[in-house]
Order: structure tokens, then sequence, then C-alpha cells
């Protein structure tokens, strides 16, 4: 999903600028993405993308502690 939304910035094309942005983020009870932060910055104009692209993830199944979801 993530490599099919991203869409490489067209300034970091033009000046040659590659790498890979951590992202932290947490699945919350609902499924939902959030608190999503860069741990390992790049450049801004890939981290506004890897950020972007992360918040527009759909819902996940999120995680269960006696047969209840939590984050």
């Amino acid at each position: 999903w993530i490599r099919d939304h991203t869409k490489y910035p067209e300034v970091a094309k033009e000046n040659g600028i590659t790498g890979k942005v951590y992202v932290q983020f947490v699945i919350g009870k609902d499924g939902a993405v959030t608190n999503v932060k860069v741990m390992r910055s790049v450049d801004p104009y890939l981290d506004a993308e890897a950020l972007r692209v992360i918040k527009a993830m759909p819902k996940w199944s999120p995680g269960e502690q006696r047969g209840k979801p939590v984050k």
C-alpha cells in the first residue's frame, strides 16, 4: 500500500536526494494510525511525503489483550 501511494517529491528528484525516512506510529484501538513521527530524517520534502502517506493509510487490525482491542 505504501509503495503504491508514495509520490516522490519533484524537488527531491531534481536535486538527487534519496534515502530512507524512518517513521514511528501507533495503531489505536479502532485501528486508526495515530501519533505519527519522523524518527530519522533525510530531507524535509521526503519527510513530509512519508508523513502524508502514513497518515493516509487505511485502518489496521488493532492488537488485542484478553480479547479486547488495545493500542
